[in-house]
């Protein structure tokens, strides 16, 4: 305990992730990991701030939240960092108009973005929605723009769900990369850039956190 203790010291703050580290997607919505609900309760039950920092892209962040409550969690919408809210800033703020890449779940985020005449790819975990018609498209986007940008929201290889593992964003991501020679701009973990604005919602500097 009192190494436990020491290895706390000056820390105000922890990060979460949540797939694959609190629950397990699949069917039915998928199902908590042992011992999970429990230590988050602790944790909020401690003098530590606590944020979730996730990659989830086939669903709303209001939607994985309401999931997330319905297995047990004490969690809200305003605690957790997610790519597609982070990626609607990023359009606002660069005027860019998405042809999007992404599953029909978190598609209502980009309801407020102006998807006309795309300037830019916006790719997700579509699961199903990788079809080859759709990443053509998505291919031809990007090849018919002066300066193709490609925003991919993480790039993970893959990930577990309760019937097995599930290919991920990071193998499209890296197909459209390939066949444009371009390098796609990643929001989302492990971007750096990604964990600080999460530190930033938090209130907590880098050297303060676990």
């Amino acid at each position: 305990m009192a190494a436990w203790g020491e290895r706390l010291a000056g820390v105000r703050g922890v990060l979460l992730d949540i797939s694959g580290v609190l629950y397990d997607g699949g069917e039915g919505g998928g199902a908590a990991i042992a011992g999970s609900v429990e230590a988050v309760a602790r944790l909020k039950r401690s003098r530590l701030k606590v944020r979730f920092c996730t990659n989830e892209s086939q669903k709303s962040r209001g939607d994985l939240v309401r999931l997330l409550q319905r297995l047990g969690f004490d969690i809200s919408e305003g605690e957790v960092t997610a790519p597609a809210p982070a990626t609607c800033l990023i359009l606002k703020e660069r005027g860019l108009r998405p042809h999007l890449l992404v599953h029909d779940g978190v598609r209502s985020e980009f309801d407020q973005i102006d998807t006309s005449n795309p300037n830019c790819v916006v790719v997700a975990d579509a699961g199903e929605g990788f079809s080859y018609q759709n990443m053509n498209k998505a291919f031809r986007v990007l090849m018919e723009l002066e300066n193709p940008v490609l925003f991919s929201l993480g790039k993970g290889r893959y990930y577990k769900e309760t019937s097995g593992l599930m290919l991920d964003v990071g193998p499209y991501m890296k197909a459209l990369e390939y066949a444009c020679g371009i390098e796609a701009e990643v929001v989302g973990k492990p971007s750096p850039e990604f964990f600080k604005s999460a530190l930033r919602e938090m209130g907590v500097d880098a050297s303060q956190a676990q």
